[in-house]
């Protein structure tokens, strides 16, 4: 009886090694199925670094902004919930570096909305720093 199990769970091991083989293979054959749902990841030099923080009382937006924003390209770094008072009317995109106020129009390009500013703080490490106001509602993404 003993025997027999052995056997089997061998069986079972061999099977699952062939179809793990035969996985690898064929994805690696076709680097496109594997990569061609994934975020573009942008190069050293291209890489915009950007926190998106939530200025308004609808939970989720930040979250939602900062799909939006990986979609197109863009580096986020962190997303949380705006520490400022009261709510923001109008999304604000912030260039926090000298020089990056071309990425913050890039920005907010990608979001759809926002009044470009300048406020450098190089302590925030970040480039470009996104305020959601009210006015900004995530687009409408296709369901499954």
């Amino acid at each position: 009886m003993e025997l027999a199990r052995r056997r089997v769970l061998a069986a079972l091991i061999g099977v699952a090694l062939v179809a793990t083989t035969a996985t690898a293979l064929v994805l690696r054959s076709r680097p496109d199925r594997v990569a061609g749902h994934a975020y573009p990841i942008p190069s050293a030099d291209d890489r915009i670094l950007v926190e998106v923080l939530n200025g308004t009382g609808r939970s989720g937006l930040a979250r939602s902004a900062t799909r939006v924003l990986r979609r197109r390209g863009l580096d986020v770094v962190y997303f949380g919930t705006w520490e400022g008072e009261g709510l923001v009317r109008t999304t604000k995109v912030v260039a926090r570096r000298s020089g990056s106020e071309d990425d913050a129009r890039q920005v907010a390009a990608a979001l759809g909305s926002g009044k470009v500013v300048v406020d450098l703080d190089t302590l925030r490490r970040v480039d470009v720093s996104v305020i959601l106001g009210e006015d900004w509602t995530p687009p409408v993404q296709p369901g499954p």
